[in-house]
């Protein structure tokens, strides 16, 4: 693999270069969305802390103890970490070149997202039956917020997935193609580790 350097243009952005002075835009794409993911990370961060200051803010009403249930949510992190697994799987077939199980795979990492959105809509819809919902008290806020902010990523991710296959059908396994399931790869794997963290921080914490 050739080296690659760094240029900028006159507006300071950057140029990625190979070693013989070619554009790498493969290189530039990843970069970009290394920046883009810790941007999210800083969101994220920012909500698990809002909710470890609010997290016993009840203003008298139910806490997470009273209302979590952890078998719900212990299937619904299973189904997003096996959403992991189905979409390693697309990457080994596509370092094979075997386009047609890449797409297989990634359908099948998106009926998985979308088996988990299922269960958390469920969850808060629950939760506003039993007038729990978000205006309750600060605590239901900061829940509704950090949980329903991660759904929403969940929900971008299985809008990107079925675009990722309807590019690699029509266009096969080409440099573009690849370079987006890569990133989607980071992407989807992100939001298991932010998931790990809300599972333990808010359900299992909130109910032991």
């Amino acid at each position: 693999m050739s080296e690659s350097i760094a240029l900028t243009r006159d507006d300071g952005s950057p140029v990625f270069l190979d070693a013989e002075g070619r554009h790498h835009p493969q290189n530039a794409t990843l970069l970009g969305f290394w920046i883009y993911l810790l941007s999210d990370l800083m969101i994220f961060g920012s909500l698990f802390a809002t909710f470890g200051v609010f997290a016993h803010s009840y203003a008298g009403g139910p806490t997470g103890g009273e209302l979590f249930d952890l078998k719900l949510i212990a299937v619904n992190t299973a189904v997003l970490l096996l959403s992991s697994i189905t979409y390693g799987f697309a990457m080994i077939a596509m370092t094979r070149r075997e386009a047609r199980k890449v797409i297989g795979w990634l359908a099948l990492t998106g009926l998985l997202g979308l088996g988990f959105l299922a269960i958390e809509i469920y969850e808060f819809q629950h939760l506003i039956h039993l007038d729990a919902g978000p205006q309750r008290s600060a605590f239901l806020s900061a829940f509704f917020a950090l949980v329903g902010t991660h759904g929403l990523h969940v929900l971008f991710g299985v809008l990107w997935l079925v675009v990722l296959c309807i590019q690699v059908g029509k266009w096969g396994l080409n440099r573009t193609t690849t370079r987006r399931i890569a990133c989607l790869s980071l992407f989807w794997h992100f939001l298991d580790v932010v998931w790990i963290g809300v599972f333990t921080f808010v359900y299992l914490m909130g109910v032991l």
